[in-house]
């Protein structure tokens, strides 16, 4: 069997065999690594095709560099990222380049992380979240 993933650098489909998720695999058209321990900043396009195809979660934080808060808060998304590496990838995207997300995803306050799976929301949570609960949350979010 094979898992989707969509590149975060390019956008484009991948399909990686099961046995090959923790082999550092490469998107087939740029050649940027599909699953990274660290956060990538992300484009509102990547995401759309992202949240519709990735068959593993997705955790998305979405921030603003004048949130005090999300600042706060991402060094333990990192550790988050590099704790579940290969089970989920973590993206960020900024609200103040990309505003039509607030309208997209209902977003009231940030930071805010929603996570995705197979074509649909599997969760959000709100507010400076510890890297020890991001991870129990996704492993929670990721068994639904």
């Amino acid at each position: 069997m094979s898992i989707k993933l969509t590149c975060l650098a390019c956008g484009q489909a991948n399909r990686v065999p099961d046995d090959r998720v923790q082999a550092k695999p490469k998107c087939a058209t740029c050649g940027a690594p599909l699953i990274k321990d660290t956060p990538m900043d992300i484009s509102l396009d990547i995401l759309k095709k992202a949240e519709r195809l990735d068959d593993i979660p997705l955790v998305v934080d979405f921030w603003a560099a004048w949130c005090g808060p999300c600042r706060m808060m991402a060094p333990e998304f990192a550790k988050a990222a590099k704790t579940l590496k290969g089970r989920a990838r973590f993206a960020k995207l900024d609200t103040e380049a990309s505003p039509a997300a607030g309208n997209r995803y209902g977003i009231r306050g940030i930071p805010l992380l929603i996570a995705f799976k197979g074509g649909r929301e599997i969760g959000r949570r709100t507010g400076v979240t510890p890297a020890g609960d991001i991870v129990d949350w996704v492993a929670n979010e990721a068994r639904k």
